[in-house]
């Protein structure tokens, strides 16, 4: 405690005694966004310290105790998970809370599968025990099912859909396949399960099975757990069908809070729970209804890795494999808790920046999600410690631990439908994660904080050889693409809690964490994502665990004190001239002519007054940050920009995705479309929308831009403003 205390106080007087540029030591510092250069030495000092007081041991020991159990939301056991979140939190200096949503989490009361004819076979339908990994046996597995698919009973010919994507669908029908009446199997895989069934309803399907096949993520691939990695032949994906793709969040309650008072839908009203039976069930109970299909021969790219060949289903007077499957689930409205942390910041405590990660899981989940969950009170915990060495944020910083992700992104979504309004004049950033592990640092989001993380990644170490975070990652994706490559953030689809924040309220949001050396697609969502599997197959000594946290402390206290945001939207309009061609290029295709002429000029002119903003700012660092009143009103305008690209009405057909830049696909569900409101109404043949999206667009780049040059504007006329005075004065 006294040596941080030391360390802490030489920094601040080190950056306070060294004029601006005057010295050797500053200029041997790189620079940094937003800073000007007598504050970079003194925020690299706190930075590198944060990245001393990180251990793996730590992040080992949280993992311990929020996997040791079954913990699914909306039972005691996720409560209990929160809890101990709560109490560390706590003791760690944090004021923190847990902030209670009551929603409509569905559980399985029911699920049969069997096949009458041609032979009889009734599925198993469970995971079994492993006897070298106890936590398989844990007391309180949630059942294997997918969540808000509809109650049914059916009995129908089966019909193989290969992966269940559209093109999947588009194929059947051009064969001649009807789906009406059937029973759809389909394979995990190449899109978001909850698509696969919505397709087969829309068909007029009655009922769909979702089956892991061993091509996928099991033999196929090799050695199954626990001798390997992959999915034992028994193992099950649970996971959510909700059409999230319309709306994430609870069901009941679109567009508004699961709080007492809240008027909610009936089940049967509700637009996002599915209407036909769905079942996920394994490549073990999925084989003997394949075996037996009869029918055409499926095409050479929808054999899968169980050794016969794949058929598509009798043909319309052939006898069929007839199929009965019975699902029904409770549809009870029960508690979630998000952990919600608070550090208020000493100079600007209405400026916050976020953190967060869900906590609960299918099962155990030591993959998903207390790999990232981890991370988080890790980063809580050096925060903590800083903070009793004296530091304090300049702004405020709020770490967010969310219930419900599993089932629908819901514990997010109801909280930013709840404090939407004040998050929208107060949100920096959202920083999200999720399952972390062995591979490579990947980003996606809000294309104008890419500079920051390019700067943030340089300094943190990778956890294996002597490369930055962002070295490494250059290197690898130059090796992969054959020519140098700088590192990119991608595009932001769905499938995590940065999704409302991103896409509903359209304020700054990154997705982040560590991922592709770890096979977890061979245990997502089943029993057998335990800490044994973690530990032997993914981030066996927590190193990655580590140098996640490492980033995500450089990031926060790094944005917590920057004095003048590090917001480069000249960035976010390079990026957009891309998303620009290949919507053009898809116009072609479609004999859809659009005229660019608007949209081009909008997207140049916001490089322009990006641009300018930029060498502007940077500039005049110096004056912008001389007071602090100044340094407030120029900040909050910076934190409004953003939601300036908001649409007033959203997508078509999907009022609550607002962004026009980035959401996910209507028919993708986590895949993202960039564009989204021009390219789907090319995608769905309605060129008139596409043009109509397409103005909508540049009005919203051109707001954008009329925002950054009103700022500019503003600023400029506080140049004059001596340090200390009020602004105006």
């Amino acid at each position: 405690m006294k040596r941080l205390q030391q360390i802490l106080l030489l920094s601040v007087l080190g950056a306070a005694l060294v004029p601006a540029g005057k010295t050797l030591l500053l200029a041997q510092q790189p620079s940094m966004r937003g800073f000007p250069p007598a504050a970079v030495a003194g925020e690299r000092a706190i930075e590198e310290k944060a990245r001393q007081l990180t251990s793996a041991a730590r992040v080992k020991e949280f993992m311990h105790a929020m996997a040791a159990e079954p913990h699914h939301a909306g039972t005691p056991a996720s409560r209990k998970v929160a809890e101990y979140i709560l109490q560390n939190l706590r003791r760690w200096g944090w004021k923190a809370e847990l902030e209670r949503f009551d929603v409509l989490l569905p559980f399985p009361k029911q699920r049969r599968l069997e096949m009458l004819s041609p032979r009889p076979y009734v599925a198993s339908i469970t995971e079994p025990a492993i006897e070298q990994d106890s936590d398989t046996a844990d007391a309180n597995q949630l059942a294997t099912f997918n969540a808000y698919g509809g109650d049914g009973d059916a009995t129908a010919p089966l019909v193989y859909a290969n992966y269940g994507t559209p093109e999947d669908y588009a194929a059947l029908d051009a064969m001649g396949v009807s789906l009406k009446g059937k029973i759809v199997i389909a394979r995990y895989g190449h899109c978001w399960r909850g698509i696969k069934a919505k397709l087969a309803q829309e068909r007029g399907a009655l009922g769909c099975l979702i089956y892991s096949d061993p091509a996928d993520d099991g033999y196929g691939k090799g050695a199954t757990y626990p001798e390997g990695p992959y999915r034992p032949p028994q193992g099950v994906q649970r996971g959510s069908v909700m059409d999230m793709p319309i709306y994430p969040g609870d069901p009941t309650t679109p567009f508004a809070a699961s709080i007492p008072g809240a008027k909610r839908l009936s089940v049967k009203d509700s637009t996002t729970i599915l209407k036909i039976p769905v079942l996920p069930i394994s490549h073990h109970d999925a084989r003997p209804l394949l075996e037996a299909l009869g029918g055409k021969e499926a095409p050479p790219d929808w054999q899968g890795g169980l050794r016969f060949p794949y058929r598509i289903g009798a043909a319309e007077g052939e006898k069929a494999v007839l199929v009965r499957l019975k699902v029904e689930n409770d549809f009870v409205i029960r508690p979630i808790y998000n952990v919600i942390a608070t550090m208020a910041g000493k100079d600007f405590p209405d400026e916050w920046v976020l953190y967060g990660n869900h906590h609960d899981a299918w099962v155990n989940g030591a993959d998903d999600p207390v790999s990232g969950s981890a991370v988080v009170l890790e980063t809580a915990r050096v925060m903590g410690e800083l903070r009793r060495g004296g530091w304090r944020p300049s702004r405020t910083i709020k770490l967010a631990f969310w219930d419900g992700e599993e089932f629908g992104i819901i514990g997010s979504t109801e909280w930013v439908e709840k404090h939407g309004p004040e998050l929208q004049q107060k949100l920096v950033a959202y920083f999200n994660s999720d399952s972390n592990g062995r591979g490579q640092i990947r980003a996606a989001g809000s294309h104008h904080l890419a500079p920051f993380l390019r700067e943030v990644l340089a300094d943190v170490r990778d956890p294996v050889g002597s490369r930055s975070v962002l070295e490494a990652r250059v290197r690898i994706q130059t090796e992969t693409d054959g020519e140098p490559r700088p590192f990119t953030v991608e595009a932001a689809g769905s499938g995590s809690d940065y999704a409302p924040f991103l896409h509903h309220i359209t304020m700054p949001s990154m997705n982040l964490g560590f991922s592709g050396g770890c096979p977890g697609a061979g245990v997502y969502h089943s029993i057998y994502d335990t800490l044994a599997w973690y530990e032997k197959f993914c981030d066996p000594g927590y190193l990655y665990g580590k140098a996640f946290s490492d980033v995500m402390l450089t990031a926060l206290l790094r944005l917590s004190a920057v004095p003048v945001l590090p917001y480069d939207f000249e960035e976010l309009s390079t990026t957009v001239k891309g998303y620009r061609d290949g919507v053009a290029k898809l116009a072609r295709e479609k004999h859809a002519p659009l005229d660019f002429e608007r949209f081009d000029r909008a997207v140049a002119g916001l490089e322009r007054a990006s641009a300018e903003w930029n060498r502007w700012s940077q500039r005049n660092l110096q004056t912008l940050t001389a007071d602090r009143a100044n340094q407030a009103a120029l900040n909050g305008r910076l934190i409004e920009a953003e939601r300036q690209l908001a649409l007033a009405n959203g997508l078509p057909g999907r009022p609550w995705y607002r962004h026009p830049i980035y959401a996910p696909g209507l028919y993708t569900g986590y895949g993202v479309k960039t564009l989204p409101g021009i390219r789907e109404s090319l995608e769905q043949g309605q060129p008139e929308l596409a043009r109509e999206h397409l103005d909508l667009a540049a009005s919203a780049i051109e707001r954008l831009s009329a925002h950054l040059r009103v700022l500019r504007t503003e600023a400029e006329s506080r140049r004059v403003v001596a340090p200390g005075q009020a602004s105006g004065n």
